[in-house]
């Protein structure tokens, strides 16, 4: 087995091809539920109205932590052919569903498939490249997935406007859960044999055996190292969260058509996902540290613009900086993990951290609800750029003491 992308390319596509698909399923809805929720369930209050996010956001950060410990026991992937598994009904239950409760139902499913499926994107390009291309890969991997994120988000909003609200968005879904199904069962093959490789020539740390326990303690307040990229995890899906639900709602309170709104709603992770493919690769030469705290700081400005703006084009340039803040930090923490921790731990500490980062998710969306219900839009939309500058100043204070690759 020899570890690189460009003797493994091949699987390497075939995962890039999955992880779109993967992204695919969940940009259906970030042009369209909020939208739904008042139209057609007639759900006045923010925060109910955003609580499809919650359940996401949940399910996933529960997903991705025992997604590691899974793909140990079972291979990764049985653990990536189990995500789409819990992926395939989620269309038809939105198509079908009678009440706001069964969309809520439908995210939960939503999340283990993203919380088991992209995870395992994740760790499988990671064994698959070894440690030298890490950045650039998880890059790769982030981008392919957040590109179609937004290509989803566009076209969910232009089938919408057209068509409706349902059921013609969701017929995308059916068929990105079809494939993504199909390619990882006939031709996605298991990478056991590379981890097993990058051990042997890992002579940095002993081994130990993977613990979900451990890992999770010193991903969650005993390493300040992971600690720190936790913390802006968390942080990142927050303000994702209030992107995904407040921003739709705040958009259309100021007159936007519903087609305007897709445009904007497709900005975000259009820029996100293209930049991607530069940010992980410049990380691995200017390091982790340097680009999440200027990442951090720039979604923070990005969305306090928008939360004071009145302006269509001033919400698109803002959305592009915050797609580019985005960029900058998401797959740099992925990397700054895989730095950090030995081999055989990588997949269990990467989960205890996509835990971190999609509770956030979860936090953002009810955060931001019930601020938009007691104090406004704007002073929701504040709160959540003022806290994120904070978490690029926590990460730059609490990550650049470890010397590790890519950590200047």
């Amino acid at each position: 087995m020899r570890l690189g992308l460009r003797a493994n390319w091949r699987q390497f596509a075939l995962l890039v091809a999955v992880n779109a698909f993967v992204g695919g399923m969940v940009g259906l809805e970030r042009s369209v539920l909020p939208v739904l929720a008042k139209e057609d369930f007639g759900i006045s209050s923010k925060a109910v109205a955003v609580s499809f996010i919650a359940s996401f956001g949940l399910a996933k950060a529960i997903a991705n932590l025992y997604a590691g410990t899974l793909s140990e026991r079972f291979s990764r992937r049985r653990v990536l052919i189990a995500g789409w598994l819990f992926g395939l009904p989620v269309p038809f239950v939105i198509i079908f569903a009678p009440a706001w409760g069964w969309i809520i139902a439908a995210n939960a499913l939503l999340g283990v498939n993203q919380g088991l499926a992209w995870s395992m994107t994740v760790n499988m390009k990671v064994d698959l490249v070894g440690p030298r291309r890490r950045g650039l890969a998880l890059g790769l991997n982030e981008a392919a997935g957040y590109l179609s994120v937004a290509a989803a988000a566009f076209l969910a909003g232009v089938i919408a406007e057209a068509q409706g609200l349902r059921p013609e968005p969701f017929y995308l879904g059916i068929v990105f859960g079809s494939a993504g199904l199909a390619l990882s069962v006939f031709l996605i093959r298991d990478t056991a044999e590379f981890v097993r490789t990058e051990v042997a020539s890992n002579t940095a740390a002993a081994e130990r055996p993977a613990s979900l326990p451990r890992s999770f303690a010193e991903a969650t307040w005993r390493d300040p190292y992971l600690v720190g990229a936790s913390q802006a995890g968390f942080v990142n899906n927050l303000n994702d969260g209030l992107a995904w639900g407040i921003f739709p709602l705040f958009f259309v309170s100021r007159g936007l058509e519903l087609d305007r709104v897709a445009v904007l709603a497709a900005t975000y992770p259009l820029v996100w996902g293209a930049a991607q493919m530069a940010t992980g690769w410049v990380s691995d030469i200017a390091g982790r540290v340097p680009m999440i705290a200027a990442g951090m700081v720039a979604q923070g400005v990005a969305i306090s613009v928008t939360g004071i703006s009145d302006s269509y084009w001033l919400w698109l340039a803002a959305l592009t900086l915050l797609g580019l803040g985005t960029a900058m930090v998401y797959p740099t923490l992925l990397a700054a993990i895989g730095d950090a921790v030995h081999p055989r731990e990588r997949a269990t500490t990467m989960g205890v951290y996509r835990f971190w980062r999609d509770s956030g998710a979860m936090a953002g969306a009810l955060l931001g609800g019930i601020l938009a219900d007691v104090f406004g839009f704007t002073a929701a939309i504040q709160a959540v750029a003022a806290l994120t500058v904070l978490s690029g100043l926590v990460a730059a204070g609490a990550m650049r003491r470890r010397n590790l690759p890519g950590a200047a």
